[in-house]
């Protein structure tokens, strides 16, 4: 499903009515539930909409889509900015599962986050994801070497370790077969640059790595964008 609007805001807010009935769902069913959620810009106005919301946040795990490996004190990562943005007020109950760990490697991370992850309530009630404007989500990247690993949505593999001529950092991300475990995806982004590339990409199933997101039928996608 499509949702385009003329603000930034109501986009925002459009999507985090979506996030909150999916975990709303969940929670009635269940004593837990999982939110995966993305770094960037892009999500600052629904994580403050996400964190005003009343719920029950002490039982909902939230999971990162992808992570610089940096700590979670550098001005980069993705953690810092989860726990700014939207881990305050009634948000601030939610427990976070941190993807960085200055002990040991980004791939060594990679496979104790596979396990890690079966700890989680799975399907995650809902993933919320943005695009770049080479078509990439969470931080698979086309220049990525292992991408076909990260876009295979039957793998057991959920984390991956990234390098990117696009980061100056090392990355780590959950992988397509683990987003795709999602009752439902947000793809939130803004700009006519990127909707050009979003029209590119559900055009053709090959077209970038965010169309292997469009064309897969396990978790549907609903797209919020804006100007």
């Amino acid at each position: 499903m499509e949702y385009f609007y003329d603000s930034r805001e109501e986009a925002s807010l459009a999507a985090a009515s979506r996030i909150v009935a999916a975990l709303t769902r969940r929670l009635d069913s269940q004593p837990r539930a999982s939110l995966v959620v993305t770094g960037g810009s892009s999500p600052v106005l629904c994580y403050s909409a996400l964190a005003d919301t009343d719920l029950a946040w002490d039982r909902v795990h939230v999971l990162l889509s992808d992570e610089r490996w940096v700590p979670p004190t550098h001005a980069d990562s993705n953690e810092k900015m989860v726990r700014e943005e939207l881990l305050i007020r009634h948000a601030a109950a939610a427990d976070l599962l941190p993807l960085y760990d200055d002990q040991i490697s980004v791939s060594e991370r990679s496979s104790m986050l596979n396990e890690a992850l079966e700890e989680l309530p799975v399907p995650f009630a809902c993933s919320l994801l943005g695009m770049g404007e080479d078509g990439h989500f969470a931080s698979l990247f086309p220049d990525a070497d292992n991408l076909e690993l990260g876009l295979k949505i039957d793998s057991r593999t959920y984390f991956v370790p990234v390098n990117t001529s696009a980061s100056p950092h090392p990355r780590i991300s959950l992988t397509l077969a683990a987003l795709s475990r999602s009752d439902e995806v947000v793809l939130l982004f803004f700009g006519d640059s990127k909707r050009e590339v979003y029209e590119r990409a559900k055009a053709s199933s090959t077209a970038l790595p965010v169309s292997k997101l469009l064309f897969q039928s396990r978790a549907p996608v609903h797209v919020f964008w804006a100007p």
